[in-house]
């Protein structure tokens, strides 16, 4: 399409300490694209003492891996709330194949 801009949305695998944050803040920083990190979000939303935050809250504290139901809703409305206009790069998510779908399906509407 002509005069339009082709929107780039990535997604980052790797274990702990691979390199996913630093190669999506250089993708950033070289195409614009939002850098969108659960972990920094969980601890954002924390912090904040969001309903979510409140609710990942409790399972953190107990020693527990957040549902992935709320780690996608975090994901669905930062996507809502700040579309960005070039796209996106996600570190780190998803992480299951559950969120693997929730993702997908969030991509087609």
């Amino acid at each position: 399409m002509a005069g339009s801009a082709l929107r780039r949305n990535l997604v980052l695998f790797g274990p702990p300490g691979s390199g996913k944050g630093t190669q999506a803040e250089l993708l950033r920083e070289q195409y614009g694209l939002d850098h969108i990190a659960p972990g920094d979000m969980l601890r954002q939303h924390r912090d904040q003492g969001t309903e979510l935050g409140q609710m990942a809250l409790a399972y953190m504290g107990a020693g527990k891996l957040v549902p992935d139901e709320i780690i996608v809703n975090m994901i669905r409305r930062r996507l809502e709330d700040e579309p960005g206009d070039v796209g996106f790069v996600l570190d780190g998510f998803p992480r299951t194949l559950a969120q693997a779908r929730a993702l997908q399906e969030l991509l087609a509407h």
